[in-house]
């Protein structure tokens, strides 16, 4: 009646029972009473979650959600979705630094919408689910709790939900080894997670920086609108993708965007450009009459590389030594590209991507190349680096 994809009961003489709304939605918490102190922050965490995807994706249909806060005895059940109730995960006097049950509750929450009001089939299209799932979590934890500090967030330590989602993808030696496109029963070596939850969330987040925040959401509107409480796939959303860009951007990004999908969700290649050089020059050069000969002109040339297969278009930033900065754009599909610059000042330092949009790409380290760099840094690291250690070992022996 209510189109409810599936069924779910608990019991344990021990819960307390909360209870908050949110607009029409009548917000029911089950939590051992000793987790008291837990209370205002699961409830700040699903308000969040039912305000930012009621404006960006759609409305949530049903009047009631109940959170289950299990107790140690039934943690097995943490973090488990079904529809109007789910299991989130939470202990005693966690630290408000560390907002795991935050990302729990957004994320088991998440399914509602993307599970139970778009019903996909995790089993056969796993991405489709969970992948999108985080995408939408990561979004919600950093623009509440921080952009850079969502998950972690202390002092010498902050860290997003986004950066260790890329983390889990980028350094995992198997992320080649098979697609996205899997059952999910197909998947070696542990590759599950990683591929489905991570991977997905990190092109979803490099396609965000494609096509632009807003066409994105109108992307996830009409995805909503067209598809709810039926059974799409993922030739279905893609059509959803290439029909709200073609929209909002005309033929900018070509006349559709498969190509994107069939590096991304399609292939299992890398991202990875690399910035290999940059040479200043003093050189005596004719002009086109050759009756002027220019002296001491300086020609400043950098080189880039694409090493990973994964072909995205990008910018360059380049910094000059007099304090201006040019932008150049890309597309990223040569194996080896260089720029010239004639007779404006020492090129002092090159970025691939400055604003690190492009979140698919492996390695952020080799985008960037500074010929005289600030010592000042990485002093502060180190002492960070010191003190983050310290921290962790005293972590381990308590």
């Amino acid at each position: 009646k209510e189109d409810i994809v599936d069924f779910a009961w608990t019991a344990w003489p021990g819960y307390a029972v909360y209870k908050d709304k949110w607009k029409d939605v009548t917000i029911t918490l089950l939590s051992p009473p000793e987790r008291q102190n837990q209370v205002a922050r699961q409830f700040t965490a699903i308000k969040h979650a039912l305000e930012y995807l009621n404006e960006k994706v759609g409305p949530y249909p049903w009047p009631y959600v109940t959170i289950v806060d299990p107790p140690a005895i039934g943690s097995g059940s943490d973090g488990m979705e079904y529809t109007t109730m789910f299991t989130s995960s939470s202990f005693y006097n966690v630290p408000t630094g560390i907002r795991m049950p935050e990302m729990v509750t957004v994320h088991e929450f998440g399914h509602a919408y993307f599970m139970g009001i778009l019903a996909t089939n995790e089993f056969e299209e796993p991405w489709m689910d969970e992948g999108i799932n985080s995408f939408w979590e990561e979004r919600i934890i950093d623009n509440y709790y921080g952009e850079n500090s969502g998950l972690i967030d202390f002092p010498l330590l902050k860290i997003s939900d986004k950066a260790l989602s890329r983390s889990s993808y980028a350094t995992s030696g198997s992320r080649s080894l098979i697609s996205n496109n899997e059952n999910s029963w197909s998947y070696p070596n542990d590759t599950y997670s990683m591929m489905s939850y991570n991977k997905s969330s990190v092109w979803l987040y490099t396609l965000m920086a494609l096509v632009g925040e807003e066409t994105m959401d109108n992307i996830f509107r009409e995805y909503y609108n067209k598809w709810a409480f039926k059974h799409p796939c993922a030739k279905d959303f893609i059509a959803i993708v290439n029909d709200v860009v073609k929209e909002d951007h005309g033929n900018k990004f070509g006349t559709d965007l498969n190509w994107f999908f069939d590096q991304t969700l399609y292939g299992t290649g890398i991202c990875d450009y690399r910035l290999i050089s940059i040479e200043n020059l003093k050189s005596e050069e004719k002009s086109e009459s050759d009756t002027v000969t220019l002296e001491n002109t300086t020609r400043s040339i950098i080189k880039v590389a694409r090493d990973g297969d994964v072909k995205l278009p990008v910018t360059v930033q380049f910094k000059f030594e007099n304090g201006s900065e040019e932008l150049k754009e890309w597309d990223g599909k040569e194996r080896y590209h260089e720029w010239t610059f004639i007779d404006k000042g020492n090129v002092i330092a090159a970025i691939i991507d400055p604003e690190y949009k492009m979140r698919l790409d492996v390695n952020f380290i080799n985008n960037s190349l500074v010929l005289k760099p600030d010592r000042v840094p990485l002093k502060t690291f180190r002492s960070k680096a010191f003190i983050i250690v310290q921290f962790l070992v005293s972590m381990i022996l308590i």
